[in-house]
């Protein structure tokens, strides 16, 4: 195995982001045996000793379900309104589906301003610290109901990388609908090869990023580049591999050859 790759191997403290796509069906309605896979093996791997943190999307498509509208609305303070009702069903599940593995969530709403106020985010690092001493997972998403512009993320890619630069994260696993970073879009041309490994985010794989790949999620892989700079940056290794085999998670976990692996800066090289 490659030597970053078994460097995984001894990651302790991780953030993992799940997105709308990954959390929802087609439909657009919330898949429940998705959500019960990720609780398990978040479950485990913190049985297993390992402090996780979830960064989840997914409260304005189940606030969309719960107030039975056809599409995500178009106005800021109808999105908040959804946000509001999803974010408080969203949590409500999780809690129940975590808790058939004895494991104890904790809910955190942030918006941009929190992390970059120096008292603020030095208040939530604290936050943070305490609950996973406690053996809890903090569950993270933005606080919709009350961002505006000027104090929002955009998107839970961004969020999560800068959640992992707060709490000092070891590695950023990012559950997306594609296996990685590939040379082109692989649902266009088959020929796109997928990057292992990259040791420098350059213009040119920046230029490679697209757009979002759903009509329910705000991400895409421009964001997740974002993010991975924001990581990388701080010397957090970030991975983005495919939700559809949460299994994954493991086998990032034990070294293998999965998704596509980004370094943080102050890894040297071999």
């Amino acid at each position: 195995m490659n030597h970053y790759r078994m460097c995984l191997k001894h990651k302790k403290r991780i953030v993992i982001k799940i997105g709308t796509s990954s959390l929802t069906y087609s439909t657009g309605r919330l898949n429940f045996h998705k959500m019960d896979q990720l609780a398990r093996i978040l479950t485990d791997l913190r049985n297993q000793g390992k402090e996780i943190v979830l960064v989840s999307s997914g409260a304005v498509a189940v606030g969309i379900d719960r107030l039975h509208l056809n599409e995500r609305p178009k106005t800021i303070e109808m999105n908040q309104a959804a946000a509001a009702v999803g974010q408080a069903a969203l949590m409500q599940i999780y809690e129940k589906l975590f808790g058939e593995y004895n494991q104890q969530v904790a809910q955190i709403l942030l918006t941009k301003d929190v992390v970059k106020h120096p008292k603020r985010r030095k208040n939530t690092e604290n936050t943070f610290c305490a609950l996973l001493k406690m053996g809890v997972i903090p569950i993270v998403n933005e606080n919709d109901t009350v961002a505006i512009e000027e104090i929002e993320f955009g998107d839970n890619d961004t969020l999560s990388a800068m959640v992992a630069d707060v709490i000092k994260a070891d590695l950023l696993i990012l559950l997306s609908d594609i296996d990685g970073l590939y040379t082109c879009d692989p649902r266009l041309d088959s020929k796109a090869q997928l990057f292992s490994i990259i040791t420098e985010i350059t213009p040119e794989i920046e230029a490679i990023a697209g757009g979002a790949g759903s009509d329910l999620g705000t991400g895409g892989m421009a964001t997740k580049i974002s993010a991975a700079k924001i990581a990388c940056g701080t010397g957090i290794d970030m991975v983005i591999t495919n939700a559809e085999r949460l299994d994954n998670i493991y086998s990032i976990l034990n070294g293998e050859n999965i998704g596509s692996l980004f370094l943080g800066k102050t890894i040297s090289a071999i």
